[in-house]
């Protein structure tokens, strides 16, 4: 059992948090200075349990400190503690540890299987970023390789134990993960981690079979366990959504502010349907835009037309709306065949070895892409979006380095996010109204999100006359077609969507949501500040409070 030890201020047991957590997380290792040869996470149930009773006792050491003073009741020297920083960390870190403590007692952490981001997806992105380029690297990509099978095994184990306990995630994501897992391998993922290099051709090998045994023990063993549900119900979405957003929200505003989003998404998106190509009806819009051949992109040329795209936007903002710091400016876009129907950034490391990176994937077959789609996910991952924001984070040695390195809150990350992409319209970033009518797409993309994963999980009604969707109960398929319909997402793609929200459940309304509380702590302060107000300025001081809970963060943007 891991105990944290007792120290006299928010940043003394702030640090010795971080210094316990790295003991069996690669991430937190590197924030601590140290580089571990293996990044592969261990996955083990004592592993899980071990993170969970060091947030629990960390939790009790902050509950207990006044600020400014110490454990014991005494007060601290005066270079000891500075309010404000020690304030700010005290409220991102309970919040965290509070959240990752009631996501585990809800059994969410030790069953999760879903098409993105679980432990699963974890153990395969490792050979993203590992470098191959001299001996002593491809060592290390080789152990790290064999690594894999374990790390497997160990995960299975923990998702049975977490079903003996009763916590076992729906059917369909149980055999979602396990498909995913045979197109890594099918697809030949760890042969190209391999490369042409004899030193990794074995290694390679057990850690596709690896991949392929947990397929086929997923399917055989833990789908038989597995039930037919769609939602969660309210009480553990509670608890889902609450921290995914890092704060607790109303659960029924939201659908009510979901629907009037995509009645007004829904109108610009025609008005901009119009102006691109003199064609009301979005769907017709979308289909003359794709067939533009000035418009589209080679599928081997599309990582050359990314990186540009990501090294303008960067230059027009830098030293303009935004301080990039030198460091941490640099951002790399590169495509994978790995993913399915998902584009996701990767930080820079602790250590700045590597840049931040956007990852693509492309749909199989298709030999071009249509740019105007892409351009929002570009502001999205890149440029002010995820890499910004984590650039400037990253460049902030004021931050506590848990705060830097390790703290990730889906509503402050994605909020953010999916705010730059309104933001790069506003800023002058995109251009013409079929880059326009992109952005307005993606946002209606992520309103869908919330009504669906509302809707889905809590079983709530669709409303009579909501003058975009028929009248009918929440499903699958009723999810797939509004998607489909009023975001003009792709069959392959909404299926993907849907799955995702049901695996994660509240996870869908980070990004919406969290656009809403950027966008509204802008908007007061601009009221605050009048004719004083710079947005440059603000995003300095907003940026400069670090990744936290959209709770906290709302307080503390309220005060600035």
């Amino acid at each position: 059992m891991t105990r944290p030890r007792a120290h006299g201020s928010v940043r003394d047991i702030a640090d010795a948090y971080l210094a316990d957590l790295a003991v069996f997380d690669p991430d937190a290792a590197q924030a601590v200075g140290r580089d571990p040869d293996i990044l592969v996470p261990d996955l083990t149930d004592d592993a899980f349990a071990a993170r969970v009773d060091l947030a629990r006792g960390t939790l009790d050491l902050l509950a207990n400190l006044r600020p400014g003073w110490g454990a014991g009741g005494e007060a601290l020297p005066d270079d000891r503690h500075d309010a404000v920083p020690d304030e700010v960390l005290r409220l991102a870190l309970t919040e965290r540890l509070a959240a990752e403590i009631a996501l585990d007692d809800a059994g969410f952490t030790r069953s999760l299987l879903a098409p993105l981001a679980t432990p699963v997806h974890l153990v395969r992105q490792v050979f993203d970023n590992l470098p191959r380029g001299t001996a002593e690297e491809i060592e290390r990509v080789r152990r790290n390789l064999d690594a894999v099978p374990g790390a497997y095994a160990d995960y299975l184990a923990t998702l049975r134990a977490a079903a003996d306990r009763g916590h076992v995630v729906a059917r369909r994501q149980v055999l979602g993960v396990a498909r995913q897992c045979e197109s890594w391998v099918d697809r030949r993922f760890y042969d190209e981690v391999a490369g042409r290099d004899d030193r990794l051709t074995r290694a390679a090998e057990r850690a596709a079979a690896a991949t392929a045994e947990l397929a086929a023990r997923l399917k055989v063993e833990l789908a038989p366990r597995a039930d037919e549900r769609n939602g969660v119900g309210r009480d553990r979405y509670a608890v889902t959504s609450s921290a995914f957003l890092g704060s607790r929200v109303d659960l029924d505003e939201l659908y009510g502010w979901g629907w009037s989003e995509l009645r007004r998404l829904s109108q610009r998106a025609r008005e901009l349907a119009r102006a691109a190509t003199g064609e009301q009806d979005v769907r017709a819009a979308a289909e003359i835009l794709d067939g533009r051949a000035a418009g589209r992109v080679a599928v081997g040329e599309l990582e050359e037309w990314l990186q540009g795209r990501l090294d303008a936007v960067t230059d027009a903002v830098d030293g303009v709306w935004f301080d990039i710091p030198p460091a941490t400016r640099p951002v790399e876009a590169r495509i994978t065949s790995a993913a399915e129907g998902v584009m996701y950034y990767t930080a820079p490391d602790a250590g700045l070895t590597r840049p931040g990176r956007v990852w693509w994937t492309v749909a199989e077959g298709a030999d071009s892409v249509a740019t105007w789609r892409e351009v929002s996910t570009v502001h999205h991952e890149g440029v002010p979006g995820h890499h910004l924001q984590h650039a400037v984070t990253h460049g902030l040695d004021t931050l506590h380095p848990w705060q830097r390195y390790v703290c990730h809150v889906h509503g402050y990350a994605e909020g953010w996010a999916h705010d730059a992409e309104q933001l790069a319209v506003d800023l002058g970033l995109v251009s013409g109204p079929d880059e326009e009518l992109g952005v307005v797409l993606a946002q209606l993309w992520r309103a869908c999100r919330i009504v669906i994963d509302l809707g889905l999980h809590l079983d709530l009604p669709v409303p009579r006359d909501n003058g975009l969707v028929d009248h009918e109960q929440w499903s699958i398929e009723r999810g797939v077609d509004t998607l489909r319909h009023l975001a003009g997402v792709d069959l392959s793609t909404a299926r993907f969507e849907v799955l995702r929200y049901l695996g994660w459940p509240g996870q869908a309304l980070a990004f919406k949501v969290g656009a809403r509380l950027w966008a509204q702590a802008r908007d007061d302060a601009r009221r605050r500040e009048g004719g004083q107000f710079s947005l440059r300025d603000f995003h300095a001081r907003a940026l400069g409070l670090g990744p936290m809970g959209l709770g906290p963060l709302q307080t503390l943007l309220a005060r600035s």
